[in-house]
């Protein structure tokens, strides 16, 4: 039990630092800067970071969410997503416990919450944050089957979206949505794969509803389904089963 503590505290701290990385990632890559050169420093006064400025979730506690040099405000966003980078993780040792495929789904999951964050304040989707998201889906033992899976899985959605294009007379989803569709698949299998969809569409009516004609990212709601649909696949499954056939 003492081991497995240890264990679970390793994962969080790693998760937070790699939650810190991921802030580096939203930032820089869609402003197309290379994510490990120049060191870290303030937007506002571009004074460079100490590294004691750059401690995970607590740097931002004791400076108040402020910047040591010129007191503007750093965004909520960075503490945020190492602490929510860190809670999935947590969540999938916990349903999963640790093992290599366990380190690579993390992985995934790290990088669709990447992705969900410049969807959401970018409305766009790197491709080389969503390709990095599908190959870390895919290391698994299972290989050929996930690869399979992603491929019927990008091209139902690439069918759907074209169908509802043409209908709509305008683009329904964007080619980084089906690399995510991909990622799903690789990551849940069917019929799994549809129940995440399902999920992310329900979440996502209120907030397209609210939003009338403004454009609503819909990778967030797709990631938070398929983590979700990951964490509580066999019971989800049974339900649907149970809703089905009674």
């Amino acid at each position: 039990m003492e081991y497995k503590i240890l264990i679970a505290v390793f994962i969080f701290l790693f998760g937070l630092s790699f939650g810190s990385f991921l802030n580096v990632l939203i930032y820089r890559i869609p402003n197309n800067l290379n994510i490990l050169y120049p060191p870290s420093s303030c937007p506002n006064c571009n004074n460079k970071l100490k590294w004691y400025h750059n401690i995970p979730l607590v740097s931002w506690l004791i400076l108040g969410g402020k910047c040591a040099y010129c007191k503007s405000s750093i965004s909520f966003q960075y503490p945020f997503v190492e602490l929510l980078n860190a809670i999935i993780w947590e969540a999938l040792f916990y349903k999963y416990g640790l093992s290599w495929q366990i380190i690579f789904v993390m992985l995934s999951f790290s990088i669709l919450l990447a992705l969900s964050m410049i969807d959401l304040k970018y409305y766009a989707i790197p491709d080389s944050l969503n390709y990095a998201a599908l190959i870390f889906a895919l290391i698994n033992p299972n290989f050929i089957t996930s690869l399979k899976d992603a491929a019927i899985g990008a091209l139902g959605l690439f069918l759907v979206g074209f169908i509802t294009s043409k209908l709509a007379k305008k683009d329904a989803l964007g080619e980084g949505d089906i690399i995510v569709a991909a990622t799903m698949a690789a990551l849940l299998g069917f019929p799994a794969f549809f129940i995440a969809l399902f999920i992310a569409a329900i979440i996502a009516i209120i907030p397209s509803l609210l939003a009338k004609d403004t454009m609503v990212p819909f990778v967030p709601f797709l990631a938070l389904g398929t983590l979700i649909t990951y964490l509580f696949k066999s019971e989800l499954l049974i339900f649907v089963k149970a809703l089905m056939y009674g």
